[in-house]
């Protein structure tokens, strides 16, 4: 499907008061576990190790921005962009810039692919800090949150700054091609909870439905940042279309991934309640399936689970019935960005991308 058509369209759960994203892959904090399908482990350090010099200067890049012009917002700055978080969007644009590179044999990525790299953190980092204050959520990547420290008046500057700020870099890279995709982005965040909102304990939701709905929350931004990244290393159209379903799929897949564990891990590993998705009506992946295979769970969600024990035999229903066939979907969201990376060659980079994929779906097995 072409990338800038309406697609299956994701970012942070809304509700709870403990908050993950893309960039909290593993709830523990391992970097390294077994996959059933290859026998072996993705370590996060080896994908992300051909940009780790680019993501230092990345950091302190955006620590600079934020605090520079606002001393403010200084105490803010070194908390959003302070160590910790593996910052896996503006990895992809990197890895991608330097795939794309090595295709086009350039020496190096450009100034520009630099930039987008700080853009698109900014851009996700934004809309997480807003995110927080409506979710009045208390910790992100086991730090407490800018809202909790320092008030909802210095977050809500703080995100609105970094919307502006990016806007304005944005506007610089003097691209409209890159302009349209990144902008289209910001949109796509805004529909994406409108469209989640309007949809609570609506067991009518289908699967087209729910995949568009983490399309706009998710992986819009990381399609669109993917292809950017490619436009400034002026690969052919078709590259830049497999990026964007590179970015596009390992984000839908991220996404389903993410609804299984809300079900499958604890309490501890996940940091908040088991099935707190479901709990709040916002169906996911496993639970669309599950309503196909047992009517039975459509009156306990209907009824927002107003019996005690109706959402633990929801759980249950899920667990059985939804589970298989959410695997499978995220597989094949894996196999679709997989099958993306087959015009370029091999190179560090590119073995990252694919590493990125089996990090992603090593979770469920």
């Amino acid at each position: 499907m072409a990338p800038d058509a309406a697609q299956d369209k994701t970012g942070p759960p809304m509700g709870g008061r403990v908050a993950t994203s893309f960039d909290e892959l593993d709830p523990e904090h391992n970097t390294s576990f077994g996959s059933s399908d290859e026998g072996k482990g993705y370590d996060i350090a080896q994908i992300t190790a051909p940009v780790a010099e680019d993501m230092e200067q990345l950091r302190l890049n955006l620590r600079d921005i934020i605090g520079r012009k606002n001393p403010l917002l200084l105490a803010a700055a070194d908390q959003i962009f302070g160590a910790g978080g593996k910052r896996l969007r503006p990895v992809l644009v990197f890895l991608v810039a330097r795939a794309t590179a090595e295709l086009m044999h350039m020496s190096d990525i450009t100034d520009r692919q630099r930039r987008l790299a700080e853009i698109t953190e900014m851009i996700h980092t934004a809309s997480l800090v807003h995110d927080d204050v409506l979710d009045d959520c208390d910790t992100r990547r086991g730090k407490e949150t800018i809202h909790t420290l320092y008030g909802a008046r210095v977050a809500i500057l703080a995100g609105d700054f970094l919307f502006a700020q990016s806007s304005w870099f944005l506007a610089n890279l003097d691209n409209l091609e890159v302009i349209k995709l990144i902008s289209q982005v910001i949109a796509d965040f805004a529909d994406g909870e409108i469209s989640q909102a309007g949809a609570l304990f609506n067991c009518d939701l289908t699967l087209d439905e729910y995949l568009e709905k983490s399309h706009n929350k998710t992986a819009s931004l990381i399609a669109a940042s993917c292809k950017s990244a490619a436009v400034f290393s002026e690969v052919t159209e078709s590259v830049k279309v497999d990026m964007y379903e590179y970015g596009k799929h390992l984000g839908l897949a991220f996404q389903v991934v993410d609804d299984i564990l809300d079900f499958t891990q604890s309490e501890e590993q996940l940091g908040k309640p088991q099935g707190q998705d479901l709990a709040s009506g916002n169906l996911t992946a496993p639970t669309i399936f599950a309503l196909r295979a047992k009517p039975e769970l459509r009156a306990l969600i209907e009824t927002q689970f107003e019996n005690e024990g109706d959402l633990q035999r929801a759980i249950e229903i899920v667990n059985e019935f939804g589970l298989e066939e959410a695997q499978k979907l995220a597989k094949r969201e894996g196999d679709i960005a997989l099958a993306s990376l087959r015009q370029l060659p091999d190179s560090e980079a590119k073995r990252s991308l694919v590493g990125m994929v089996g990090y992603v779906l090593e979770r469920i097995y």
